[in-house]
């Protein structure tokens, strides 16, 4: 038998971080092949084996959870396969870390079918495990558990080519503070896979006696299904993946018309970090739904020609379906004139949407485009201010008759908008003018969508109108009191729509209970709802908010320099934020990579400080594409332009970490080994900051603002390192990254080196 000290991830229990403390629920699972001491083994083997060359041989065929919270009580089940490739039987222990002060209610574990009894570790021989196994395969990922219990179960045959499939179900009751709540799933298996995941699934179903007004992961790009108020469904499914981030998802109960809910993080000597959510529920959305007009300004010219048409034609319909008998409409056609349906708003009766649904069929495309008089009629249609209108503008193209100059038409609309409508634009293919469409949203507070020639034009419009179809709550806003915020995002905050939610980010100073009121209109009404919050002075928990914060700052800025200018003080700050936060895109990445080369240069900056600038790039066709990208964005049409507007739009947009890093698989770059390598894959985000690997080192991005700190070396494995975690618990993370890492911490500059 080849004894060969291994282990692999293989799952662990979902558990919530309970919100306004800093006591977080962990747990994970993972299989250890212990390895000899000596090698070769003194026992004589069946068959000659070469000595171990990885230490994660296994290979998982799948990742399931299935998770039903009711009300307080949450059970996760995980069922997972591994599959051994070698031609070895292995021997092994499975542990299972448990979740750090979690009142476990209930645990039950399966081994290929078979119900098996663990023996359960505390801490303390919980901690001597993980270091021996550290020591022993001189790998530090398993520190990111220390301090905490474990399961523990012997794995004996694990057959060649062969799986073994282990199930558990775990139980406990979960805690909540204010009505909100995060369940959070450690699914970082990216270190400990041998190879791609072939399916990862997580399902979460949720029950509950209150209603559900807040939910959102903001780790991972998820489907949510809301059956009620009080039932809802939420779906995260990906296929051949290498997960790097641990499974997030927020929760906030109340039965307030709108639901409002309040995350906070605060580091000792910083500005606090927030994000606050208001979203109405379904019952709720009924009650305030309001009565709305629909203005389609619709671009006919020739260029529409063809397949662009009758899928616009088919997504137009589509509106016009699901528009309720309260609501008015009209569509104003232009190429080289400009025709509206009727000479004002009409009900959208039967026959008024039957007689608007016959028009559109008749489109046909020729002429010009006269954007301008197309604005200037849509905005004059408008009769009164007593319910909410909605201009979708659809164009292919970019003016050509009329007023042609995009500052006169953005002018002309400011001045005529007087009733201050919403104009969302619309920019089908790549011969738009971005930079028209994309100030016009900004000046109405609406939103742009761009379809790229080879996706499903209806698709794409038909799920965006689902999200505008019916406002709730119009010019909106939010009031902290006597509290000291800063740089909220979004800058102008939107109208909210049912089914939606508005997320709003932004930096606080001071502290207490401070109470915080959202209003906006409903008709004619002004409506206000008010919560208390508190806003602590110190608070480490909730650590993705200050890199979601960052990516809405850094696609703030990158619009400025897009539509105003390359200015150098918007640059710097999105280089510092940029480093700091571990926001990497092909704007950011070239910008650090330039600005770090002057500084080595300069000599302001030490070589083993760099971050992106050190990483060998051999590949000279990575910093041209770069480059490339981020002329886009002075650039007004053509590809560049409207890739570089989607992207920036998805920073300002971002609620995820799935929308911080937009065209980062145009990062990749072949390095001095012929390998293909990304730059994005280079960053990690561990407690509040980034870590860049540089020559197998781990770098602190915080170094760069720490040039005069005491250096401390400790050698990796020995008795100072462990002591070191053993003093410092919460370095446990930064420490699992590898064996060498370069980080500063309490105003010293430790070097974890071999």
């Amino acid at each position: 038998m080849n004894r060969t000290r291994r282990y692999f991830k293989v799952t662990f229990i979902g558990f919530l971080l309970f919100l306004f403390s800093a006591v977080w629920l962990q747990a994970d699972g993972l299989i250890v092949i212990p390895r000899p001491p000596i090698w070769p083994p003194p026992h004589p083997l069946p068959r000659p084996v070469p000595p171990p060359q990885s230490p994660f041989p296994l290979d998982v065929r799948y990742h399931r959870v299935s998770v039903s919270i009711k009300n307080q009580a949450a059970t996760t089940t995980i069922d997972q396969a591994f599959y051994n490739p070698t031609d070895n039987q292995l021997e092994g222990f499975y542990l299972f870390p448990l979740p750090e002060g979690a009142s476990i209610k209930s645990f039950s574990m399966e081994l290929d079918g078979k119900v098996v009894t663990a023996e359960l570790l505390d801490a303390a021989k919980a901690r001597e495990i993980y270091q021996d196994i550290v020591r022993r395969m001189r790998d530090p990922a398993l520190l990111e558990y220390a301090g905490q219990g474990t399961f523990k179960l012997r794995i004996f045959p694990i057959e060649p080519r062969s799986e073994k499939h282990i199930r558990i179900s775990y139980g406990e009751l979960l805690r909540s503070e204010a009505g909100l709540f995060t369940y959070r799933y450690p699914l970082n298996t990216e270190k400990f896979s041998a190879r791609p995941i072939d399916e990862v699934r997580l399902k979460i179903e949720i029950e509950t006696d209150q209603k559900i007004k807040t939910l959102f992961s903001p780790s991972h790009q998820v489907e949510i299904e809301k059956k009620d108020d009080y039932q809802a469904k939420v779906t995260y499914q990906a296929k051949k993946v290498k997960p790097d981030t641990d499974f997030l998802l927020t929760v906030g109960l109340e039965n307030a018309p709108v639901g409002l809910h309040l995350l906070t993080h605060k580091e000792p000597g910083e500005d606090g970090y927030f994000l606050l959510t208001a979203s109405p529920g379904i019952d709720s959305q009924t009650k305030l739904q309001l009565p709305k007009d629909l203005l389609l300004v619709v671009d006919t010219s020739g260029s529409m020609a063809g397949k662009k048409m009758e899928q616009l034609k088919r997504a137009l319909l589509y509106c016009l379906e699901n528009l309720s008998p309260q609501d008015r409409l009209n569509i104003i056609r232009f190429s080289t004139e400009v025709e509206p349906l009727w000479s004002s708003l009409q009900l959208a009766t039967r026959s008024n949407v039957e007689k608007a649904k016959q028009a559109v069929e008749e489109f046909r495309a020729s002429g010009g485009t006269n954007i301008e008089q197309a604005l200037t009629q849509a905005v004059q249609a408008k009769d009164s201010k007593e319910r909410p209108c909605l201009i979708l503008f659809f164009t292919d193209g970019q003016p050509t008759i009329g007023e042609t100059n995009p500052d006169k038409i953005l002018e002309k609309v400011k001045h005529t908008n007087t009733a201050q409508l919403r104009i969302f634009t619309f920019g089908l293919g790549h011969d738009v003018n971005t930079h028209l469409l994309d100030r016009l949203t900004e000046l109405t507070r609406a939103e742009r969508l761009y379809v790229q020639p080879e996706e499903d034009l209806e698709i794409k419009i038909s799920s965006f109108y689902e999200k505008i179809k019916s406002p709730v709550l119009t010019d909106v806003k939010v009031d902290f009191g006597p509290l000291r915020v800063n740089s909220l995002y979004p800058v102008q905050l939107p109208d909210l729509f049912a089914g939606s939610q508005m997320i709003i980010l932004g930096r606080y100073q001071g502290q207490g209970q401070i109470s915080v009121t959202l209003s906006g209109k409903t008709d004619k009404e002004k409506r206000e709802f008010k919560r208390n919050f508190d806003f602590p002075a110190e608070n480490p928990g909730n650590k993705f908010i200050p890199s979601l914060w960052a990516a809405k700052r850094i696609g703030y800025l990158l619009d400025q320099i897009r539509l105003s200018g390359d200015e150098k003080e918007l640059k710097e700050e999105i280089i510092a934020l940029a480093k700091r936060y571990g926001i990497i895109t092909p704007y950011t990445s070239y910008l650090i990579v330039e600005d770090e080369r002057v500084q080595i240069l300069r000599g302001a900056m030490r070589k083993e400080d760099a971050t992106l600038s050190a990483v060998s790039l051999t590949d000279p066709y990575l910093e041209k594409r770069m480059a490339a990208d981020y002329q886009g964005l002075s650039q007004n049409t053509g590809r560049g332009s409207v890739q570089a507007s989607q992207e920036v739009q998805t920073l300002k947009q971002a609620t995820s970490f799935s929308g911080i890093a937009p065209g980062k698989e145009r990062l990749s770059y072949v390095d001095s080994q012929g390998q293909t390598q990304n730059l994005a894959q280079a960053v990690r985000y561990i407690e509040g900051r980034a870590f860049y690997q540089v020559n197998g080192t781990w770098v602190d991005s915080r170094l760069q603002s720490a040039k005069e700190w005491p250096v401390k070396r400790i050698q990796f494995a020995s008795e100072e390192y462990f002591a070191l975690l053993r003093k410092e618990p919460e370095l446990g993370q930064i420490l699992s990254l590898g064996q060498t890492v370069r980080f500063a911490h309490k105003s010293k500059v430790y070097e974890i080196c071999e």
